[in-house]
């Protein structure tokens, strides 16, 4: 299987149904930058609104997220800019995903992530010290690559369905804050990972993932220090741990989704966390 068929099995995108239209900030087209395109809504009052810049799976577009108002609309009602970057087009002409693996070549995806919060920051006067950046499935894979690589470049960092693969980064560049989400029934990118391509790729465990991040935050433990349950969501967290660092889990019954009530939760970590 090649590499473009296996990152299809490892990160499906949103599932939305049919693309609507590229619009930067309620105009036509999307917001350009020299490595890519974006779209964005702002909120009622964008001036030094924070954002949240969130990922596609492989396969999915920027455009697509848009259209996903479960996932937009209690953004903007509380007040956050949303971004969604487009990711590439494998080879030029196939399915959009991210360059999340060292050495695997492709656009430098952090390089256009961090330019796309600078351009929207500078374009709509958005708050660039309070940027999250999250996604989903192979965008949640390349959340968490960046994270580990350079924690300093977002606020915080909110992977959906999508850690490391095997073999994992020894170690990560420094603490974070992030809120990892994760469903019980996910079998496209499951807890315990998996082999794809006959044994050639392997996706990692999320736990063992969790273990990474709580040493690069010194967390003084592997156990928790407290526990909490909002609507579905089974969460844990450790704070015992690094200084301006925040570490986070949430479980939820289902499957391979960005479940409901995930942005008004995640929102409410990050105000917590920042506060």
């Amino acid at each position: 299987m090649g590499w473009k068929s296996l990152l299809a099995v490892a990160g499906a995108s949103l599932g939305l149904a049919g693309p609507v239209a590229a619009e930067c900030a309620g105009a036509e087209g999307t917001c350009p930058t020299e490595l890519g395109d974006y779209h964005i809504r702002l909120p009622d009052t964008p001036e030094g609104a924070p954002m949240v810049i969130f990922l596609h799976g492989h396969g999915g577009r920027g455009s697509a997220t848009m259209g996903n108002a479960r996932l937009v609309d209690p953004l903007i009602a509380r007040g956050y800019a949303v971004i969604a970057p487009e990711g590439l087009a494998r080879g030029g002409t196939g399915p959009q995903s991210w360059s999340f693996l060292p050495g695997r070549g492709g656009r430098d995806d952090t390089a256009f992530l961090t330019g796309v919060a600078r351009d929207a920051a500078d374009r709509f006067g958005l708050d660039a010290d309070m940027a999250i950046l999250s996604g989903f499935s192979a965008g949640g894979f390349m959340v968490s690559y960046l994270a580990c690589a350079t924690p300093e470049a977002f606020t915080a960092y909110a992977p959906v369905a999508g850690g490391f693969w095997r073999p994992q980064p020894d170690s990560c560049a420094g603490p974070v804050r992030l809120f990892h989400t994760h469903g019980w029934q996910d079998t496209t990118v499951p807890l315990e990972g998996r082999y794809l391509g006959g044994g050639a790729w392997q996706q990692g465990d999320i736990f063992a993932g969790m273990e990474l991040w709580r040493q690069a935050n010194a967390c003084a433990d592997e156990k928790p220090t407290g526990f909490a349950t909002t609507g579905t969501f089974m969460r844990r967290r450790w704070t015992d741990c690094a200084p301006g660092s925040a570490l986070e889990f949430a479980l939820f019954p289902g499957g391979h989704t960005v479940p409901g009530g995930w942005a008004e939760m995640m929102v409410d970590w990050f105000e917590d966390v920042t506060g």
